[in-house]
């Protein structure tokens, strides 16, 4: 990592997940959008975590996510239980069925942000509930580069405060499945269309073992996915790719005003994240939980996108 290079904040949940594919079954891993995130996004920049755990969340785990350079100090512990998540997958590893879920401590999650968290350059909403989200919005300075995600249960749920969300960030991240629920198109150019129009300059379409399609005022960029020979657990590869995505371009120094004074430069930094996406989202999908990640090493990351860049020359 170089020095100075500016922090991103990410505020969002970490959990216990179970979850079964046809790779077998893991109880009560580590899972949640901040996990995946702020690992992922730590390869590259520092990273400051907002959320909430309950008593049984290990300490161990904090302790080592304060090794990665990631600032836990946001992270409350409250009595009782850690959110839990269970789900499963089929054979096509495209979407998670839920099978239950137990909000617990996160169930009245109300983010507060200290100086430091207001100040930092770069923001990323993970998903979470639209109001909780402009909360935090409502906390920090208008001039952060902002990104956030959603999912299909807000866009059924709370689509009009999904709405005013949108209209305040610069980049949003979401699948193709949400990109279609949201706009009520089934062509992607037109979803794209449809949803920077709700305010995101940029929109990231993840598309799974398909990769990603990045929509820009100044054209389209398709991601191929980096090929694994066994896809174990899908769960948390979408957080991930946010985390390489927003961690490539603090890295970069990339923000805002760039889109405005340097739209060529803009456009080339965004391709170049979306690929660092796609490559950390394809270490994710190995292992369950955040398993791999954690023992991923940096001359591993380099490899595989230094292989993706071959892949794609003609």
């Amino acid at each position: 990592m170089k020095p100075n290079i500016d922090s991103i904040l990410t505020v969002g949940s970490l959990a216990f997940d179970t979850i079964e594919t046809p790779s077998g079954k893991a109880e009560s891993v580590l899972g949640g959008s901040v996990n995946y995130f702020s690992i992922a996004a730590s390869f590259y920049a520092p990273v400051q975590i907002v959320g909430v755990v309950g008593e049984d969340f290990p300490q161990s785990h904090l302790e080592w996510l304060a090794s990665r350079k990631i600032d836990v100090r946001g992270i409350r512990v409250e009595p009782g239980k850690t959110f839990h998540w269970v789900g499963s997958y089929d054979q096509n590893f495209n979407e998670a069925k839920t099978i239950h879920t137990a909000l617990n401590v996160f169930e009245t999650f109300d983010p507060t942000l200290d100086q430091t968290h207001r100040s930092a350059p770069y923001l990323f909403l993970a998903n979470i509930d639209p109001t909780l989200q402009q909360r935090v919005l409502d906390q920090v300075a208008s001039s952060r580069l902002v990104a956030c995600d959603s999912m299909n249960f807000w866009i059924k749920g709370k689509l009009e405060e999904l709405k005013k969300t949108l209209k305040r960030v610069d980049i949003l991240s979401i699948n193709e499945g949400e990109a279609f629920m949201l706009s009520g198109e089934r062509n992607l150019v037109r979803a794209a269309e449809y949803v920077r129009k709700l305010g995101p300059s940029v929109v990231i379409i993840k598309r799974g073992e398909h990769g990603a399609s990045l929509f820009t005022p100044s054209g389209t960029f398709i991601a191929p996915a980096f090929p694994v020979g066994q896809v174990v657990d899908p769960t948390g590869a979408g957080d991930s790719f946010a985390g390489a995505f927003m961690g490539y371009l603090a890295q970069s120094g990339a923000h805002r005003d760039l889109a405005s004074s340097n739209p060529a430069q803009w456009d080339h930094l965004l391709r170049r994240a979306v690929l660092a996406g796609c490559v950390m989202a394809s270490f994710t999908v190995e292992d369950f939980s955040v398993h791999r990640l954690m023992r991923l090493q940096s001359e591993e990351l380099h490899a595989r996108q230094n292989a993706l860049m071959k892949m794609m020359a003609v």
